[in-house]
């Protein structure tokens, strides 16, 4: 079957071809829609993120997917529902995070990463899954259920913010994304139209005309360019955020976040920076946090609750919002356009099959 992987040593993806998987015992076969790609995987092609699995020299890409059971092999699927799988699975057997059902909060080394670190991802026509690894969505969900999975990151984020924020009453009303890439704008959409805050804005670096400034005010948000107003600059030029969802990588804003604070604000830090030695005021944000109530969380990965949330998100987005998100959906044969970065793409996938209604 076909797939698409990066090989030791080279940085570009390329379609390889590899032996169709066999469902082990507890496991689905499931065909593959289509999978999403995102800064995580062109991290992993560029070196600086992921490991290959063990005695292996490729490594299949994707870990936002969805597809149809195809093979339920005793598990309690049926032939043809649309599922999409988590991405984290145990390294060697169980452990205590996942014996616990929260592999999301696993440190480093104690888990892998389908299409990341240690495990073939799903960027393949079939792949296999332990059945407790698959969420079920609704058939309507298939054409854009690769987007479950970014949503889902952005649940587990929200929740832990809002359980840091639990043991007073809390009413949030401004939130700010820093980060205008899909994630954050999957994030700017979720507090307009879940949540909602009632002032909301979105941070990034792009000069106009461009797609995602054009979705950040139709969303009814402010865009704020940070090259003309800080990060930390926000609460001043703008107002304190009650919270800030940190989606750039950029080592500075988790700490430019904290002057950005409302009073017992909460930043969530989701980017994932390089090593990059630099001064701050320890002093003065260590003030900030103590005498503010104010708070940073991290987060990373999400489990199965969150991907059910994000299931139940995506249902309430609005369709032209998503329509205008999703740039691109390539098939095999012109594949490596949905890898091409540019300012005209937002959030791409590849197609390995249609959806037949049952």
């Amino acid at each position: 079957m076909d797939a698409i992987a990066v090989r030791e040593g080279e940085h570009e993806p390329s379609v390889i071809d590899v032996p169709k998987p066999e469902p082990g015992d507890g496991e689905a076969l499931v065909r593959t829609l289509r999978v999403g790609v995102d800064g995580t995987d062109r991290e992993v092609l560029e070196g600086g993120h992921g490991e290959f699995p063990e005695g292996e020299d490729y490594l299949i890409l994707g870990h936002e997917a969805v597809g149809v059971v195809e093979e339920p092999n005793g598990t309690d699927y049926e032939e043809g529902d649309v599922v999409v799988p988590t991405v984290r699975r145990p390294p060697n057997g169980e452990n205590e995070y996942f014996e616990r059902g929260e592999p999301d909060m696993a440190p480093e080394g104690e888990y892998h990463e389908r299409g990341i670190v240690g495990a073939h991802g799903f960027m393949a026509e079939y792949f296999t899954s332990p059945a407790e690894d698959l969420v079920r969505i609704p058939d309507e969900q298939a054409p854009l259920g690769f987007l479950i999975e970014p949503i889902s990151i952005t649940e587990k984020a929200l929740e832990h913010a809002y359980a840091s924020r639990s043991a007073f009453t809390w009413e949030p009303e401004s939130a700010a994304v820093l980060g205008n890439g899909s994630l954050g704008l999957l994030t700017l959409a979720m507090l307009v139209h879940i949540h909602p805050f009632e002032r909301t804005y979105c941070v990034g670096r792009r000069d106009r005309p461009d797609p995602t400034i054009e979705i950040i005010e139709e969303l009814g948000a402010t865009y704020v360019d940070s090259r003309e107003t800080s990060v930390d600059e926000l609460s001043s030029e703008y107002e304190g955020m009650d919270l800030v969802y940190e989606a750039t990588g950029y080592a500075k804003h988790a700490f430019q976040t904290i002057e950005a604070l409302a009073p017992n604000g909460v930043s969530a830090l989701l980017g994932v920076p390089e090593p990059w030695e630099f001064e701050i005021d320890g002093g003065t944000l260590h003030e900030e946090l103590v005498l503010h109530n104010k708070a940073l969380v991290g987060s990373v990965n999400s489990h199965v609750s969150h991907f059910q949330n994000a299931s139940d998100t995506l249902g309430s987005l609005p369709e032209e919002f998503l329509d205008a998100l999703v740039t691109g959906v390539y098939g095999l044969d012109d594949w490596e356009a949905a890898f091409v970065d540019d300012d005209t793409t937002i959030k791409t996938a590849v197609e390995f099959g249609a959806y037949e209604e049952r």
